[in-house]
């Protein structure tokens, strides 16, 4: 390194010759609604190390406020470096890694920064940062309709998609409203155990299943609810649903509790306190003869029920 009244230049390095007004332009970001540039960009352009810029800044921090440079956030520069591939970001072996978040400048940073660092490569590098800020701020003015109408689209994408997922839930609340009685013939076995899923998926909290005959066929439909929801199942001391079965179950999809019963003789499910269903047939025999699935409405049967549990 040779060294200079004021920067220390590096023999190695970018030719300041070579730097054109659109290799610049590429070196110029827009963070905060300002176009600034990286203190590594800025030090390779004058051909110094960055820490001298910024011992610049810190020794003259009085003509440096904010508009002129700013220090970056952890996440704008997380950010920056997902969207721009700019050899100061990625080669962390040419300036020794980076162990504070990069300083960024303004024009006027940059001005004022070439006026401290007086020599020959400042002036002549200064001089065209100078103009590429300038033909930055053309591109963007001249460029401003494109600019806004692809924030529009982008706005209105949004907005569907927004409108999108409100119908879908719109949807799917109007598919459970509609669902007051559904009949099942012998041999639709699918339809009547999806119909038995899609009931229980809905369950936010509780599912209680009255029927004396169930078997271990249940623990598969119950596979399918929601995390953390809890389930009882009233049913008979006759039912094939033995402990070790439960014991299984409960250590992957808890938590499923066993009472034992023999005041029903219908079959009932209830979710979360709020929905009951009267189920014509065991839920082992889904779809083995003809019967019926009804939503009953009567908050009164509703309440009544829940308290068994």
């Amino acid at each position: 390194m040779e060294k200079d009244n004021n920067i220390v230049t590096i023999n190695e390095g970018l030719n300041t010759k070579n730097y054109e007004i659109e290799n610049i332009k590429n070196l110029i970001h827009t963070i905060r609604g300002k176009q600034v540039m990286l203190d590594n960009d800025v030090a390779r352009l004058y051909k110094t190390e960055t820490r001298r810029i910024n011992q610049t800044v810190k020794r003259n921090i009085e003509r440096f406020p904010e508009r002129f440079c700013f220090r970056l956030t952890q996440k704008e520069f997380e950010n920056l470096k997902s969207q721009f591939v700019t050899s100061s970001l990625k080669d962390e072996n040419l300036y020794g890694g980076r162990r504070k978040l990069p300083t960024v400048f303004t024009e006027q940073g940059i001005a004022m920064l070439s006026g401290l660092l007086k020599n020959e490569i400042a002036i002549n590098v200064s001089i065209k940062i100078m103009d590429a800020f300038v033909e930055m701020r053309k591109f963007m003015y001249n460029n401003s309709n494109i600019l806004g109408r692809l924030s529009y689209v982008e706005n209105e994408v949004l907005q569907l998609n927004q409108k999108f997922d409100e119908t879908f839930n719109e949807m799917q609340r109007n598919s459970q409203e509609e669902f007051i009685q559904k009949i099942f013939f012998d041999g639709q076995i699918y339809d009547s155990y999806s119909l038995i899923i899609d009931v229980i998926r809905t369950a936010k909290n509780k599912i209680l299943i009255i029927d004396n005959y169930i078997d271990d066929s249940i623990l598969k439909m119950l596979s399918k609810k929601n995390k953390d929801v809890e389930v009882i199942i009233l049913t008979s001391q006759n039912c094939n649903l033995n402990k070790l079965d439960i014991q299984k179950f409960n250590k992957q999809y808890p938590t499923l509790k066993i009472t034992y019963t023999n005041k029903f003789h219908d079959r009932f499910i209830v979710i979360d306190s709020k929905e009951l269903y009267h189920c014509g047939a065991s839920l082992k025999d889904l779809g083995k003869k003809c019967f019926a699935i009804s939503k009953i409405e009567d908050g009164e049967y509703i309440e009544k029920i829940s308290k068994l549990s």
